[in-house]
């Protein structure tokens, strides 16, 4: 029997280990270039652009099928959509309009979807799309309903920081740039033969690298069916990085409103240099590396020398500023309630073993539903990885129902993206918005397992529509009672 400091000691290495990896295999291509999306989202796009589509008085007719639209497009998990949620509601998005955005987006992106009908099968894929629209359009409307005093009150708060352009239109400079660094997001997120393919390679001599890797692996443990990525020595490198880039950007993007010094320069230029280390293939041979250029790597320094050049030629010093401040603002907000989250994910997850989940999860119940939602929060994995790990829970039997329930929780709801919306909505709209959450994956679940088990689709209608009537009529008199004032003498 393991003693309680051994038993300690394996969470925390357990969580210092995810934490490792996560920043190693996540953080630059995927959370760097979601913060300057953000920031430039934040200092750059007139408000008039957002709440054109997006804004709480928009026809819902527009702003709500724009937002799932919008996040049809973005292959990232609940983490990185968090920076882009913060950007466009903190621009004048409806609260409604970004909450469906930051549901859909990880939930049912196309290449979620396409890849959940390659591993599991098309017919969950398009259960995944129908309920993840249906239930993601619904949560939003039910945010913007709960909580319209203060989504109205955000919307007369918000403007253009620092400069204060009237000018309703978002420049043809701004957007262009704004593209850039969404392209560049994409080209680091995808998972496409032409991007992951390796096009040439070289070796480099160093004896040492092989002992190296064998270190991290100890330290790191690999183990797909956990979930578990491993850090490699490439990773190693990247994290080492990170820390340098931290302190650079400290002297560099603190002062930013003093102007553009020589730190911020470095900063830049270090953060391209690690962009494009982290697009590289390197691998450990028997007495070196093999460094293999990708396409992923051509994209990805073509567009930081487009989005350098634009900068440098089409964007002003006030408006470079606007959009370092802004990003870095984003990073202070959120990187250390990710970090502490990513670590307590990785505490959790030597605790929970997948066993007891496929145990409660075998058969289309209520608890087996919220089991598998349960898991998709305190398991949470990186985007994708969640869609082999149902597949390795279907074939120990759990039942598609609480499968589908994971598979619609795991992208949303996770210790550190709670802990990440709570700091930009607040704790109150955070927990209804966790709690929907749970109540509409457990719902999705149990309708699709339903439907798998045999059910009649008229019958699954008449239940959902009779649930989304008791649903919508509870809504109606909360909010006659919110609005109806007490009588005198009460």
């Amino acid at each position: 029997m393991p003693l309680p400091d051994s038993w300690l000691f394996s969470a925390l290495n357990s969580g210092l280990g995810n934490l490792a990896a996560y920043l190693a295999a996540h953080v630059l291509l995927c959370l760097l270039p979601a913060f300057f999306i953000a920031g430039a989202m934040a200092a750059l796009i007139p408000k008039e652009s957002v709440t054109r589509f997006l804004g709480r008085n928009s026809p819902k007719r527009v702003s709500y099928p724009a937002a799932a639209a919008a996040g049809s497009l973005l292959a990232v998990c609940s983490c990185t959509i968090v920076p882009l949620f913060a950007g466009i509601h903190r621009k004048g998005a409806g609260l409604g309009p970004a909450i469906t955005f930051l549901f859909f987006a990880p939930a049912a992106n196309i290449l979620a979807l396409v890849y959940t009908g390659g591993v599991i099968g098309p017919e969950l894929a398009v259960a995944r799309l129908l309920l993840s629209l249906v239930f993601g359009i619904g949560i939003g409307l039910i945010m913007a309903l709960l909580f319209r005093a203060d989504d109205a009150a955000h919307d007369l708060a918000t403007d253009n920081a620092f400069t204060g352009r009237d000018t309703p239109r978002m420049e043809r400079s701004t957007l262009a740039f704004l593209l850039g660094w969404i392209a560049l997001l994409l080209a680091g997120t995808l998972k496409l033969d032409f991007l992951t393919g390796t096009f040439a390679h070289f070796d480099v001599a160093l004896g040492e690298a092989a002992n190296w890797q064998a270190s991290l692996d100890r330290l790191v443990p690999y183990d797909a069916a956990k979930g578990e990525e491993g850090v490699s020595v490439q990773g190693a490198m990247l994290i080492l990085l990170l820390g340098t880039i931290a302190v650079c950007a400290w002297q560099g993007f603190e002062n930013i409103q003093n102007g553009v010094s020589g730190w911020t320069h470095s900063t830049l230029a270090l953060i391209a240099a690690t962009l494009l280390l982290a697009a590289l293939s390197i691998q450990t041979s028997g007495d070196g590396l093999r460094i293999g250029i990708t396409g992923k790597f051509v994209a990805v320094g073509c567009l930081l020398v487009a989005l350098g050049i634009l900068a440098q030629r089409r964007l002003s010093t006030d408006q470079i500023r606007d959009w370092i401040w802004e990003s870095w603002r984003f990073v202070k907000q959120i990187f250390p309630l990710l970090i502490i989250g990513v670590f307590i994910v990785g505490v959790a997850r030597n605790l929970i073993r997948p066993e007891w989940v496929q145990s409660l999860a075998g058969s289309n119940s209520l608890t087996g539903n919220l089991t598998g939602v349960a898991f998709g929060v305190f398991m949470y994995f990186p985007t994708l990885v969640e869609v082999p790990i149902a597949r390795m829970f279907l074939d120990l039997g759990m039942h598609r129902g609480p499968l589908l329930a994971y598979l619609m929780s795991d992208p949303e709801l996770s210790l550190q993206s709670i802990l990440i919306i709570s700091a930009i909505i607040g704790r109150r709209k955070t927990w209804t918005y966790v709690a929907l959450v749970a109540l509409f994956s457990a719902t999705a679940g149990l309708t699709y397992g339903a439907w798998t088990d045999g059910t009649p689709p008229l019958v699954l209608g008449l239940l959902l529509a009779g649930f989304i009537g008791t649903l919508a009529a509870l809504l109606t008199l909360a909010q006659h009672l919110a609005t109806t004032p007490p009588r005198k003498g009460a």
